[in-house]
């Protein structure tokens, strides 16, 4: 499902991943190269990657050294892996007093060229220091963060980032707000998608009719190669700027075919609790403790599902007329993975997934599109099995808490077993 580039502007479906981030970013890998990502994008079948970071001037100087244009604001290349196509994005955190406590709101922003990056860049530059991090933080409000890149081009867009993250989005529980009006004021009408996040889907945002309206759309957020795509969008439209941020815009159903998605269980703030007590809470029981650990007593993490229920006026389940699908996958490393049963970092798995992508031509292609029986001719019996319990919603999930990933299983039944092995040995 990869770019199908022939050369000419025409409707072609792509997967895209807008959000992600450089070396130059906090607790990145050194790997986060435009090249070495382009590798990584086509493993994994990705067609059109956001360069991320392009405020940082050491990577917006690599930027215009190694990429050049292609379709209309779009660039690749100019050596290196062909097909990949990149959008200039980039993230920014705003923190800031409003009414009775400290905002941290982060938002992607999308340019059409590198002469609007430069002058974004040049502007933001004013009010902090750019070099400090990929993602820079300025005192000024996400309302004005709007109004001052609109006003260096209307052609930008903006989009909250991981909207429900407790310490840094526009709905996070500990420094958001909401609703979308309370954070942008008159400059509400600009702001027309949001991003999930890990820790939520768009079935958990269609609960809110105040977002009937707003393009849901999903990206990684890499900090290193391999967790591009962990979630993506997948488009159908030319291959051009204006052609992707009119679909987000107008929420075109369309151009934007479904979005790719994590288990949201599997995000770090999921559920509500306490990591230094190992205490993970349903919203029910969390209001039910008063919002404290019951271990230590102290003050809970109040994760996206609470937030969710919260601000939510419709029951579980429910799907507006004009929702944009989507489907829920589980990274193809981590399949083989439990599959082996050996870690996810294991040289075992790194070259078992890339015989696999060899033969299955991408990492989407083979959880997607390949039939069982295509499958079967190159993938392992307990690897296959394991795609496709992952295709049938066959998974047994722990929910994420204050900071700590969710574990998503496969083959409860070969943890069960192993736990009644070690049991056993008690004995």
């Amino acid at each position: 499902m990869g770019l199908g580039f022939n050369g000419r502007e025409r409707a072609m479906r792509f997967i895209a991943d807008f959000h992600i981030h450089s070396k130059y970013s906090r607790a990145t890998s050194r790997e986060m190269d435009v090249e070495l990502l382009a590798r990584w994008a086509k493993k994994k079948g990705i067609g059109l990657l956001g360069t991320g970071d392009f405020t940082h001037p050491t990577y917006f100087a690599e930027l215009k050294s190694k990429l050049e244009p292609a379709e209309p604001g779009l660039f690749r290349l100019v050596r290196g892996e062909e097909g990949i196509r990149y959008l200039l994005t980039t993230e920014v955190s705003n923190i800031y007093p409003q009414g009775d406590r400290i905002r941290r709101i982060h938002t992607l922003i999308f340019s059409p060229s590198f002469e609007v990056a430069e002058r974004i860049n040049s502007k933001l530059s004013h009010y902090g220091k750019l070099s400090s991090d990929g993602r820079p933080i300025f005192g000024f409000t996400a309302k004005e963060l709007v109004q001052m890149v609109l006003d260096i081009s209307e052609d930008c867009l903006l989009v909250p980032a991981h909207a429900w993250t407790p310490w840094f989005s526009i709905f996070g529980a500990h420094s958001g707000f909401d609703s979308i009006e309370e954070c942008f004021g008159e400059m509400t009408p600009h702001i027309r998608a949001i991003e999930t996040g890990l820790s939520s889907d768009p079935e958990m945002n269609w609960r809110l009719s105040a977002l009937d309206e707003i393009t849901l759309i999903s990206n990684s957020d890499a900090h290193s190669p391999n967790r591009l795509g962990r979630e993506a969008n997948v488009f159908e439209c030319e291959l051009n700027y204006w052609e992707i941020v009119g679909a987000i815009r107008g929420k075109d159903r369309r151009r934007i075919l479904f979005t790719i998605e994590f288990f949201p269980e599997e995000g770090k703030y999921h559920f509500d609790g306490h990591r230094a007590c190992g205490v993970i809470l349903s919203p029910k029981e969390t209001i039910k403790n008063q919002y404290l650990c019951p271990k230590c007593g102290k003050k809970l993490t109040v994760g996206v599902m609470h937030r969710v229920e919260k601000l939510a006026d419709r029951p579980e389940g429910f799907v507006p007329k004009q929702a944009i699908p989507s489907i829920h996958l589980i990274p193809l490393e981590e399949i083989i993975a439990e599959a082996l049963e050996v870690g996810v970092e294991t040289k075992s798995v790194e070259t078992e997934y890339d015989r696999l992508v060899e033969k299955g031509g991408s990492e989407f292609r083979i959880l997607l599109e390949a039939s069982p029986e295509e499958l079967g001719s190159f993938v392992p019996p307990k690897i296959l099995e394991g795609i496709i319990r992952m295709r049938q919603g066959k998974v047994s999930i722990v929910p994420g808490h204050d900071g700590v990933y969710g574990k998503i299983t496969l083959f409860p039944e070969k943890k069960r077993e192993s736990e009644r092995k070690e049991q056993l040995k008690l004995f």
